[in-house]
């Protein structure tokens, strides 16, 4: 219906010789005022050097011909608003296409090959609550471009190289961990190598050493390393498998997979010998015996890529990495979700990338999201009193758990209170974590679609009434019925601008409606049963559509 709208609206404008005006097509605020609303009178008028409101009433005639028996009224409204209200019988049949997994599902991307790389935890670290806010977004926004019709490639990508993992190991073997460490003696150790690193000037040369050596040993072929590169070799695969199990564990149950996990091990041998080449090409330069990057020539500054130690700096494994994707999976699109501390980290990466591999750098996109707190603040595994994602998830569960008897439901409650409260805020903001709210059954939570959606799918189930093939509807169609119209629209509005949480605030109000539409009439045994039946199953089909693109669980009960 948008596509029509906005086609009979771009007509009229050319022929009144307004060609290429962008205006838009969007939902009013009060849906009293329709279900559609235009602003083409306000942004044409400087083009064609007329007042909006003549410019609508022009444009509202081509509307009325265009639309027919879909529309009841389009009317000029304020300045010069144009506002559309769809029929019943318009908005009956639109609700029909509600039905089975395609609802919601388009074609903007159809045919493209997108690759987005998230989640990204450190092996010899555990995954922390950053990781798991990354990971929950990717999540859902891997599923809302899977939505537009492309075929998604996801990646995660793991700094096995580095000081971190000099100064976990070399934790471990101050602490005497000789036998395959867990997760928490790994946590442990890099918080007491990170303190000694700080503390100790014997300990920091101790630790840098040993990233030198780490470094060294996996440049060299396994077959020839030496007694002490063999032990600290296993060290590290061991390490790194904990590690990888662990997060593996964790994704599978967030309800996320990777079809590539990289790791720095695998690009620094590629970012390393790229930067040194393209020093003759003038894009490094060598500076107090390291390799920097002169970023102040397109508007950012100096950084470093080679360390006066001989060892590279994440931006170096980052220009291999690229090469690396390209090699190993190519794709049309590269997209990359990271904290947004490291904004300017990417800029200087791409910029690099752009002086010798513009086609790889015009690839890829920064997308960056906030901060997860909690009342203790920002988090710091340095310090060691890191929050763990896994430690957060079992305390909600234990939480959801004092209303939910039943451990998988408590379990997908806790996940979609998490993941709601996350997905909710606009791309960029930091969050808040907050217990209560996150699983309050009053609204502005998981829970609360959660239990909307457990509600309606009793009632289809209860009823000895199959649903109608349609929803008719005696006068105007019910504010539930023409929210759940929306479904297509929202979720395409959501994927261009990557932002899960347009399609989180749209089914809350979709919930909300959905309630007020219950508590005001009967359904079963209803003289319209079938009908208004119909109507529940299509917000059924929205709600569960909705909830399976956030990746939020659909609990049978609660």
């Amino acid at each position: 219906m948008e596509d029509r709208i906005r086609h009979a609206v771009q007509k009229s404008l050319e022929q009144l010789g307004a060609t290429g005006v962008t205006f838009a097509v969007e939902w009013p605020a009060d849906p009293a005022h329709g279900d559609f609303a235009v602003n083409a009178g306000f942004a044409a008028s400087k083009v064609l050097g007329k007042n909006p409101r003549d410019i609508a009433e022009i444009i509202v005639p081509v509307l009325e011909k265009a639309l027919g028996d879909d529309a009841t009224c389009i009317e000029v409204a304020g300045a010069g608003f144009i506002n559309i209200t769809l029929s019943p019988a318009a908005i009956s049949n639109l609700l029909t296409e509600a039905k089975g997994d395609t609802w919601g599902v388009g074609t903007a991307h159809a045919g493209e090959r997108i690759m987005i790389e998230y989640s990204n935890p450190n092996p010899f670290k555990e995954m922390h609550i950053g990781h798991l806010m990354s990971t929950i977004i990717g999540e859902a926004t891997s599923r809302l471009m899977e939505s537009s019709g492309a075929n998604v490639v996801r990646d995660t990508y793991g700094g096995d190289v580095g000081p971190h993992v000099a100064k976990a190991i070399w934790g471990l073997r101050d602490k005497g961990v000789a036998e395959t460490p867990t997760t928490e003696d790994i946590g442990t150790a890099y918080a007491h190598g990170s303190r000694a690193y700080e503390e100790s000037e014997t300990a920091k040369k101790e630790i840098e050493t040993l990233n030198a050596e780490i470094y060294a040993m996996l440049a060299k072929d396994p077959a020839k390393h030496d007694a002490e590169e063999r032990s600290l070799h296993e060290t590290w695969v061991r390490g790194r498998e904990v590690s990888v199990t662990a997060y593996r564990q964790l994704w599978d149950r967030l309800g996320s997979h990777f079809d590539y996990t990289i790791f720095e091990s695998d690009t620094t041998p590629i970012g390393m010998r790229i930067v040194q080449d393209e020093i003759k090409n003038n894009v490094f330069e060598e500076s107090e015996g390291a390799v920097i990057y002169r970023g102040e020539k397109v508007g950012l500054h100096t950084l470093v890529f080679i360390t006066s130690y001989g060892t590279p700096t994440y931006e170096t494994k980052d220009i291999g990495l690229a090469f690396w994707k390209e090699e190993h999976a190519p794709t049309d699109k590269v997209f990359i979700l990271t904290a947004m501390e490291q904004v300017g980290h990417f800029k200087i990466v791409i910029a690099a990338l752009n002086e010798f591999a513009p086609q790889l750098a015009s690839k890829m996109q920064h997308i960056s999201h906030g901060l997860l707190r909690l009342a203790s603040g920002k988090m710091s595994s340095r310090e060691g009193n890191v929050i763990t994602a896994d430690g957060l998830i079992r305390e909600v569960i234990e939480r959801a758990s004092e209303k939910n008897e039943d451990p998988l439901v408590a379990e997908q409650v806790a996940l979609g209170a998490i993941k709601y409260m996350i997905l909710r805020q606009a791309p960029g903001g930091d969050i808040i974590f907050d217990m209560e709210k996150s699983l309050s059954l009053e609204g502005d939570s998981g829970p609360y679609l959660q239990y909307a959606l457990v509600r309606a799918t009793s009632i289809l189930s209860a009823s000895q009434v199959p649903p109608a093939e349609t929803t008719s509807f005696e006068s105007e169609a019910p504010l539930l019925a023409r929210l759940i119209t929306r479904f297509p629209e929202i979720v395409a509005r959501a994927e261009e601008l990557r932002g899960p949480h347009i399609l989180v605030t749209y089914l809350t109000q979709l919930a909300g409606e959905w309630n007020s539409f219950y508590a005001t009439g009967k359904i079963i045994g209803s003289e319209n049963e079938a009908s208004t039946l119909a109507l529940v199953q299509a917000f059924v089909t929205t709600m569960r559509n909705g909830l399976g693109i956030l990746a939020i669980p659909v609990p049978e009960k609660m």
